[in-house]
């Protein structure tokens, strides 16, 4: 039986390369011949990222609930801070911790492509890299996080702080209310990565 509709493109190994695999591969080979880096320790690195996730993140900001020296050394120095929980975090770019309170609510973007904390976040979702995402957030934020089903008092100043390749930014979400007796491993369940993002706040 004839059919005129088109078969889906395949996505497999014969899918066209990008237009700078060749370079890539050259540069990849220059670093190798001359010892500085083999493409299976890029290949090792590339794996432990992708393999990082929001527990992380969740693990660190409940350190910082519970423990005052541990959010003073995570406000000035985030990669030092995850060291102490054996979470490993590289020298560039610069990571900083930004705190939510009463009065302030920070939502972060990358508004040039997708700068993401992935040593503490994993890969960034997909609606994060999104072009709609992007500029939105920036022009009316409140509208786009009432999207997330996050509705901040007008009281609550909203500041969207933009992502570059040399800085990256976590999100502290305030503590919330009820969770003074839980413990720090309990308080890591219930941190999420949108609130570590800044599109939505906590509640139990």
């Amino acid at each position: 039986m004839q059919h005129d509709h088109p078969h889906p493109t395949s996505r497999d190994h014969a899918e066209p390369r990008p237009p700078f695999d060749k370079l890539l591969n050259q540069v990849l080979s220059e670093l190798n011949n001359s010892g500085i880096l083999t493409t299976d320790e890029v290949t090792a690195q590339i794996q432990d990222m992708e393999g990082r996730t929001p527990t992380e993140g969740a693990r660190l900001i409940a350190r910082c609930w519970t423990d005052p020296d541990f959010l003073a050394l995570a406000k000035e120095n985030l990669p030092a801070a995850a060291s102490k929980i054996g979470i490993s975090m590289p020298a560039h770019p610069v990571f900083l911790l930004i705190e939510n309170t009463e009065e302030l609510h920070n939502v972060v973007v990358c508004t040039l492509c997708s700068c993401y904390p992935r040593p503490i976040l994993g890969p960034p979702p997909i609606w994060y890299k999104s072009r709609n995402y992007r500029s939105r957030v920036v022009i009316e934020p409140r509208e786009v996080l009432k999207e997330f089903g996050t509705h901040l008092p007008d009281t609550v100043k909203l500041r969207v702080v933009d992502s570059t390749a040399d800085c990256r930014y976590l999100v502290l979400p305030k503590r919330p209310a009820g969770t003074e007796n839980m413990t720090e491993q309990e308080l890591a369940t219930i941190v999420t990565r949108d609130s570590m993002i800044g599109v939505t706040t906590l509640k139990i």
